[in-house]
């Protein structure tokens, strides 16, 4: 088995941020990523644009130059693609981490693909894999689904979409627009704050006109092939239905963390502990990086505010050699 003084798993912008770090101090390194390069951005919708603004996407001081005001995901994975050519980044893909054995010292990581030797983890996952759930009968069925890529496909179909955040609220807009019958089902009482703030006022006044419609505290109890029952302030009530997307959030992979020995907060948050001056965790050798930081609170560290974890971890591991 290969050996590498530090092996980086996740090979989303943090990741890749990781390991240009590791390149200039000379440290052997390899990123181990279950897909393609940047591969939760290339899952997001095709048309997504950013919140941030693209120098705040940048890692390494590396220019990210983008034609809109808020840089779409086709310019990221071009900006993020070119970095790891560039730099000739040392990245296995479309290969999963199944298992890490502490060897004490060091791990030994086995993968779909072959096995290696590592003196450092480097944990940089994100939290884009796991959807939260909706728990209701009838969530197996294939006309529901937790991810949004493409309003064509729901064009004059009736499609419920589940959530008030921007995935939801951007998803409701784009298939409005292409001919589809819109209902938000709305755990709360209101469109999410935390919408982007030049969107929130669009999907407020799509719904105050009736051209999509909303229903707030609102919950969907059970899902049907033609239909969906609901549990609303005025009791159940049922609507007819072809499609039903359940953009509910997501979360980190919580038990390969704990399969780690990764000690996680007892509260509902689930936030990992790790030393901030070094973002090294309660196992020595395994450090965390990016929104895996934040447990269930995933809007607490993002690609423009989690790229200083890249310099820290690499500094710390240097230090040890």
């Amino acid at each position: 088995m290969e050996k590498f003084d530090v092996l980086i798993i996740g090979g989303g912008p943090i990741g890749i941020a990781c390991a240009i770090e590791a390149q200039k101090k000379n440290l052997k390194y390899t990123i181990i990523e279950k897909g393609c390069i940047v591969n939760s951005l290339y899952n997001y919708p095709e048309g997504m644009s950013f919140f941030s603004t693209s120098e705040k996407l940048e890692i390494d001081g590396i220019p990210f130059i983008s034609k809109n005001a808020k840089p779409l995901k086709a310019e990221a994975l071009e900006y993020y693609r070119r970095i790891v050519t560039s730099r000739d980044l040392r990245m296995q893909l479309f290969e999963k981490v199944t298992e890490v054995k502490r060897l004490n010292p060091g791990f030994e990581v086995h993968t779909s693909k072959g096995a290696y030797l590592a003196d450092n983890i480097v944990v940089a996952i994100g939290f884009y894999d796991l959807p939260n759930l909706l728990n209701v009968p009838g969530e197996e069925l294939p006309k529901v689904a937790h991810y949004y890529n493409n309003p064509h496909f729901y064009a004059r179909q009736e499609v419920a979409v589940v959530g008030a955040s921007n995935s939801a609220v951007d998803a409701a807009l784009e298939i409005y627009r292409k001919g589809g019958n819109v209902t938000m089902i709305v755990r709360g009482d209101d469109i999410g704050e935390r919408v982007k703030y030049w969107v929130r006022p669009d999907i407020i006044n799509r719904i105050a006109e009736g051209s999509i419609k909303a229903h707030y505290n609102t919950n969907i109890t059970e899902i049907l092939e033609d239909r969906i029952k609901l549990r609303g302030p005025e009791g159940d009530f049922e609507l007819p239905n072809d499609y039903v997307l359940a953009l509910t959030g997501y979360q980190p992979n919580f038990a390969f963390l704990e399969n780690l020995g990764v000690e996680l907060s007892k509260d509902a948050l689930r936030k990992p502990i790790y030393n901030e001056a070094t973002m090294e965790s309660n196992q020595p050798g395994v450090y965390l990086a990016g929104v895996v930081c934040g447990g269930m609170k995933t809007n607490e560290w993002f690609i423009e505010n989690s790229r200083v974890h890249a310099p820290m971890i690499i500094e710390n591991i240097a230090l040890s050699k």
